[in-house]
């Protein structure tokens, strides 16, 4: 998993378009929080998506730019994305999931896909990694509310 800190990986995913999308993209313009959903069936993870949602107004405000990270293909993270009404761009990996590529990887024999979130500051740096095995420790509000915070503090 990433550390606080650290530059942000050079990630590059698709939307659900297939639109290529860049985390550098966002360098310089806006903070990114990319979200990485243990699976879209998950009903944790959705109630955190859900939370996410309500709370758009509020990331926009501070200059965040949120992102959702599945590992499932672009059809199904397509479908998940109008079923819900997500309005954030939701990503899959071209040949890895998003997922391994920070470092989340499958535990609990390979069977539970580990989730979590990093918040990238608009130069590059992570200012925000958390991840974990259960989904319900994955979305660590407290955390990233902080981080996003020490945004606003002039350095």
């Amino acid at each position: 998993m990433l550390e606080s800190g650290s530059p942000a990986p050079q990630m590059v995913l698709e939307d659900t378009t297939g639109q290529t999308v860049r985390l550098s993209d966002y360098q310089g313009g806006h903070a990114v929080l990319l979200f990485f959903v243990r699976s879209t069936s998950c009903p944790v993870c959705n109630r955190h998506v859900r939370d996410l949602v309500e709370r758009a107004d509020e990331l926009a405000a501070d200059g965040v730019r949120v992102l959702l990270a599945v590992p499932e293909d672009r059809e199904k993270a397509a479908g998940w994305k109008a079923k819900h009404r997500i309005p954030f761009p939701v990503l899959t990996g071209r040949r890895e999931s998003p997922h391994e590529m920070i470092g989340l990887s499958r535990k609990v024999f390979g069977s539970m896909q580990q989730s979590g979130s990093i918040l990238v500051d608009r130069q590059g740096v992570i200012r925000h990694a958390h991840g974990a095995t259960m989904p319900t420790g994955s979305y660590d509000k407290k955390g990233i509310t902080a981080a996003i915070a020490s945004l606003r503090t002039p350095a």
